[in-house]
């Protein structure tokens, strides 16, 4: 990592009286989440797509413990296909000390139900930590040691470069707007324990740009209510876009209303920039996606494959002004099937920060052009086609 990246992942930014820090990598982040749980008073909320049994997050696991053996309100709720490896006597040994513990649409608790297939098809990939009420946590890092060996090699690749960690991006929130992220959990925690729930509030899209100062807006998607469908906020967020979009996703499959706003920028001579993968973990994702690089290279759109380490972010910036980060990629299963959470967060300085990180990713890049895509075997073209047209069943 360079030291301008480490820089900007060590110092918190001020927005709207509320302190943030970036994470590009998953192990700082744990350290810090640990560091706050050892201090929690009066609960600990955690939820995650995927929790693993390794070393870094055994530290976590022993930290939840001990707070909960001193009173303190802890819970971790998992979602039980993302963590499907993770060992059952890990979340019996969590249970006896006290934490309360659900795994989000277990087989079981659908198996019986009417629309089961969509029930289960229908995931928690949100990934959010609230401690007390000082601070929160949001973003695309799961409860996972990214640092050990990777399986992945690029071309390029030195040997000392693998087994690095993931980049991904993640963000604590220290400040009042810890509460909408305090309130999104304890209303899914309610609902899949049958409680009463709060009547849902209106996302605040009106706010995305009627005010001028700086500000942070959260959303919970909400994919069976057609009003809470994250492609609404990305939709309108490159709908005004007026000089520069940089996207960095792990999964790049977005839907056709957010590509006619991808073009209709390019047309109003917006300069576009899109950083995915270079190997992903989902091979088939990276697949579909490489289907549409000829059109997007041919709406000017300028797109780089990550190498070295594998990219899990899910954030984009737009203007040098506003910023997305969040567990929401620009795919179908993000867009219109799991529950997802993002924050919008307007602001120059947390903007450039981003954008830095992205820089760096861009740097750590390949850049992909017409004459390099057109040079894919013919065969390898149809597995792409192949691919998208499944697109929204990865």
């Amino acid at each position: 990592m360079s030291a301008a990246t480490a820089a900007v992942e060590s110092s918190d930014i001020e927005v709207a009286g509320n302190r943030l820090r970036l994470f590009a990598e998953s192990p700082d982040m744990i350290r810090a989440l640990v560091a706050d749980v050892r201090t929690a008073e009066r609960r600990v909320w955690i939820e995650t797509y995927t929790i693993a049994a390794d070393a870094t997050v055994e530290t976590l696991l022993a930290a939840l413990k001990e707070r909960a053996a001193a009173g303190v309100d802890c819970r971790l709720m998992y979602d039980a296909v993302g963590s499907i490896g993770a060992p059952a006597a890990m979340f019996d040994d969590l249970r006896r000390a006290g934490v309360q513990v659900h795994g989000f649409r277990t087989l079981g608790s659908v198996l019986f139900r009417s629309k089961f297939f969509r029930l289960f098809n229908r995931r928690n990939h949100r990934k959010l930590a609230v401690i007390d009420d000082r601070c929160a946590y949001f973003g695309g890092m799961n409860l996972v040691d990214q640092s050990g060996p990777a399986p992945l090699r690029s071309r390029k690749a030195e040997p000392e470069t693998t087994g690095r960690p993931w980049r991904d991006l993640h963000v604590r929130v220290a400040g009042a707007k810890q509460a909408y992220v305090a309130e999104a959990m304890a209303d899914l925690w309610a609902r899949a324990h049958d409680l009463p729930q709060p009547r849902l509030k209106l996302w605040p899209l009106h706010e995305l740009f009627e005010e001028s100062g700086d500000d942070i807006l959260f959303f919970d998607s909400r994919p069976m209510l057609r009003y809470r469908k994250p492609a609404k906020v990305m939709s309108k967020l490159l709908k005004y876009a007026r000089s520069k979009i940089v996207v960095a996703m792990a999964y790049f499959l977005p839907l056709r209303s957010i590509l006619r706003q991808l073009f209709a920028a390019r047309k109003r001579g917006v300069d576009v920039e899109i950083i995915v993968p270079g190997i992903s973990d989902v091979p088939a994702v990276q697949w579909a996606a490489r289907h549409l690089y000829k059109i997007l290279l041919h709406r000017g759109i300028r797109i780089y494959e990550r190498e070295d380490q594998m990219l899990h972010s899910k954030a984009m910036v737009v203007d040098g002004r506003t910023s997305v980060v969040g567990s929401c990629n620009f795919d179908p299963r993000s867009l219109l099937i799991n529950l997802e959470f993002f924050g919008v967060i307007r602001s120059a300085e947390f903007a450039d920060a981003l954008e830095r990180i992205c820089v760096y990713e861009r740097a750590h890049s390949r850049a992909i052009t017409m004459r390099e895509h057109e040079s894919f075997a013919w065969w390898r073209r149809q597995l792409h086609r192949f691919a998208w047209w499944w697109r929204h069943w990865l």
